[in-house]
């Protein structure tokens, strides 16, 4: 008997750890707060603070009236690659990507288009005048109905001013292809990846429970002359993803790689 534990704690732990030996599989029904009083002896209160920690952990989800359920995941395998191995990086990316999985699951995006002064972290990346504007493409991206991951892209304005870019809808080409069209062909990405907690824009985005953390994946892609001209800042919520990339490894090896 953990005599010292407070009965909140008690519940939470008892429930987590029937959740994770699969004792209550994803999708099952918690036992009722009064199951739960008689159980731990405990009043309502009490018991809510233990659901309400479990809640914040992001293992159970509160259905009113009916009561608490084990959360259902169905993470996205998410392949920063295969961007340059799609002709249209857009939604039709995202949408073949779900259609690879092959479990029938439906793709949906809102678009907001603006013009954005730059901060420190495109202004840098895109080697920015002091008064230079942004075009900012911002995609919402959603899997039946459920927000899976930010995707924002910037270029000059200068670049794209009275293109398909500057419009708030799928370009059924791609965004790239415009860029390319333009005579700005991307050609070579940087990636960077840091995993943080969430920013609030991005909580209230992609409607993310409490402990929550994400991926920030930023993207700057390349002319053939090097010159930067699209950061893109994918945002990646921990929950929902499986980040997998992919690697190819040269054989045989060189007398390099073979020391190495």
């Amino acid at each position: 008997m953990r005599t010292n534990t407070p009965i909140y704690q008690r519940v939470a732990d008892d429930l987590r750890a029937e959740i994770a030996d699969g004792t209550r599989p994803p999708g099952s029904q918690l036992p009722t707060e009064a199951e739960l009083q008689e159980k731990y002896g405990a009043t309502r209160y009490t018991v809510r603070q233990g659901l309400a920690a479990l809640v914040n952990e992001g293992l159970i989800v509160s259905r009113r009236p009916l009561g608490y359920f084990v959360r259902e995941i169905h993470p996205m395998i998410y392949r920063p690659q295969q961007e340059f191995r799609r002709k249209q990086p857009d939604l039709d990316l995202f949408a073949q990507l779900l259609a690879d999985e092959g479990n029938g699951r439906q793709p949906s995006q809102d678009i907001e288009v603006a013009i954005v002064q730059p901060n420190a972290t495109t202004r840098d990346r895109l080697k920015l005048n002091e008064s230079e504007l942004l075009a900012a493409r911002r995609r919402t991206r959603y899997i039946d109905g459920e927000p899976y991951n930010i995707n924002d892209s910037y270029v000059r304005l200068s670049f794209v001013q009275d293109s398909e870019f500057m419009s708030p809808v799928d370009v059924a080409r791609g965004t790239n292809q415009v860029l390319a069209d333009l005579g700005k062909p991307l050609v070579r990405a940087l990636d960077e990846i840091y995993v943080r907690m969430p920013k609030p824009e991005e909580v209230t985005r992609l409607k993310l429970g409490p402990g929550t953390p994400v991926a920030e994946h930023i993207v700057t892609t390349y002319t053939f002359d090097d010159e930067p001209v699209q950061v893109t800042i994918n945002i990646v919520p921990g929950d929902r993803h499986v980040i997998v990339f992919e690697r190819t490894r040269e054989w045989p090896p060189t007398e390099q790689g073979a020391s190495e």
